[in-house]
């Protein structure tokens, strides 16, 4: 999920990887189709050359729905991100101390002395 700056803000949008010309390495179009606060449609096109340099071209409202429409064709793929807070998360618990003695309290974590060298 790429990010589009408006309004004084990062605003989450559909990011897209086109075919990249002769020119380019990475072409990548965002697409947020409306900013919660000023409400425009934006499309941002940004592209990498082999020397490294970038360029970006931005088109609202109405010229960025018609350029969306224009790179239709030239879109691979959509980029999707996997959110990991949502994922499902495993449930270990391992019921053994740092000196390998069986836990009798799951709540009493202050006697545990993981990584102290104290020789009492």
């Amino acid at each position: 999920m790429g990010y589009i700056h408006c309004c004084g803000g990062l605003r989450k949008t559909q990011s897209f990887t086109l075919i990249p010309n002769k020119e380019f390495v990475v072409c990548e179009l965002d697409y947020l189709k409306k900013c919660p606060i000023c409400g425009n449609t934006v499309v941002q096109l940004t592209r990498i050359s082999k020397d490294e340099n970038i360029s970006t071209v931005r088109y609202h409202n109405k010229n960025a729905l018609a350029f969306l429409k224009k790179m239709k064709p030239k879109i691979l793929y959509e980029n999707k991100y996997i959110d990991y807070s949502k994922t499902k998360k495993g449930n270990f618990y391992l019921n053994y101390n740092e000196y390998g003695i069986k836990k009798r309290c799951y709540s009493n974590l202050s006697n545990l002395k993981i990584g102290l060298n104290s020789t009492i």
